[in-house]
């Protein structure tokens, strides 16, 4: 099994895979507008015209709307335990 590094605390590695480079392109170019990310690089994905982008992104510094999703989705103690439970 390959063991890549982890990324540091508060970035994610994120990997696309599209059938054509355009269709890659426009899913980096959303994630870029809720998130910090590095320069995408641009691999070949085994079929023909296929593209793979790589790209890091900072959860940390997030735009607003990434922001409040990020937050509404993050779980809580109480989530996990009725009320009723001791």
């Amino acid at each position: 099994m390959d063991h890549e590094p982890l990324p540091s605390v508060g970035h994610a590695e994120v990997r696309i895979v599209a059938a054509t480079p355009e269709v890659a392109r426009r899913v980096a170019q959303v994630l870029r507008r809720c998130f910090t990310s590095t320069e995408q690089r641009s691999y070949p994905a085994g079929c023909e015209g296929a593209t793979r982008l790589h790209l890091t992104i900072d959860t940390t510094h997030t735009a607003q709307p990434a922001r409040s999703w990020l937050a509404s989705s993050e779980s809580s103690l109480e989530d996990h335990y009725p009320a009723d439970e001791v």
